[in-house]
């Protein structure tokens, strides 16, 4: 059998098409734009381009974008109090501190002075405590993003038995706590896991967000499975994912490829997380069934 590819540069097209829609009914109904603020410190080239492109697709859907870029040297105390000053700000719905940050500042600081109402980003311990215990909060963009391309392959997820790669607070932990919420059985296995393919091998579905090249191998993968790809690794032979892609395709029932999987779904999800804010913060009705 040779799998579905699934296109998340597609998928989040539409989804940040139907953003763009709701920022104009938003904008009619509140008299203003939904605004997001981000905070570059320093000049990491990889971090330079995320906000350049951040930036074009606020823009593009129509929000205000904040930029603010500070040099490296900034004190931690001065970074701080921007974010007190955008966390006061009633224009700007979310903020998000670029990562990673220069040595001398702590990022865990950082991440919790910002307003867990505005924590876009969902890093802030008030927004994973949320998710953990079913409240409503700011998910992680790209472990969300992820469960969308989930839902949409395959429908309803429940009882189905789904194995994440990988325990960062960024993506592993949130994506095993979605997982759950839709009530599949979820095991977190990482590099440590002993007998790892095994454990890969009953899964209906594999969220592989580890960080190594093709650790997960075709043949670990249950038939028909729905394996979606979060690693990025740079190799001599180009961008590779945490999955054998080639393998995964005789295998599986679909797969993410990399690049153009999960990756333009974490700033399609970014713009949503600003917009939904924006409703929240106005009492604004917002279409939920179409973000």
């Amino acid at each position: 059998m040779t799998a579905r590819i699934i296109d998340g540069k597609a998928f989040a097209l539409g989804l940040r098409e139907r953003i763009a829609a709701q920022v104009a009914q938003f904008r009619e109904a509140a008299g203003r734009t939904p605004g997001l603020a981000v905070v570059l410190v320093g000049e990491d080239p990889a971090s330079a381009v995320y906000v350049r492109s951040k930036h074009k697709a606020t823009i593009a859907a129509g929000m205000e974008s904040f930029e603010h870029k500070l040099p490296a040297d900034t004190a931690q105390d001065d970074l701080l109090a921007l974010i007190d000053t955008l966390n006061a700000d009633p224009a700007v719905d979310g903020i998000l501190v670029q990562l990673p940050l220069p040595d001398h500042i702590d990022e865990r600081v950082v991440t919790t002075r910002i307003d867990p109402d505005k924590d876009v980003d969902g890093f802030h311990p008030v927004n994973a405590g949320r998710l953990a215990t079913g409240l409503y909060g700011f998910v992680p963009c790209t472990p969300l993003g992820c469960l969308m391309l989930l839902k949409d392959q395959i429908g309803d997820l429940a009882g189905l038995d789904a194995v994440v790669i990988g325990r960062s607070n960024i993506v592993g932990k949130p994506m095993a706590a979605l997982l759950t919420k839709e009530s599949c059985t979820v095991t977190v296995a990482h590099s440590k896991t002993h007998d790892l393919s095994s454990v890969v091998k009953r899964a209906d579905i594999v969220v592989a967000a580890v960080g190594r090249p093709e650790m997960v191998k075709g043949d670990w993968i249950k038939p028909g499975a729905t394996v979606i790809d979060v690693g990025i690794n740079r190799t001599d032979s180009g961008l590779v994912g945490d999955v054998d892609f080639a393998g995964a395709m005789q295998v599986a029932g679909a797969v993410t490829p990399v690049p153009g999987g999960v990756g333009p779904m974490t700033i399609a999800v970014l713009l949503r997380n600003t917009l939904v804010s924006a409703h929240r913060r106005e009492g604004v009705a917002y279409d939920k069934d179409a973000l």
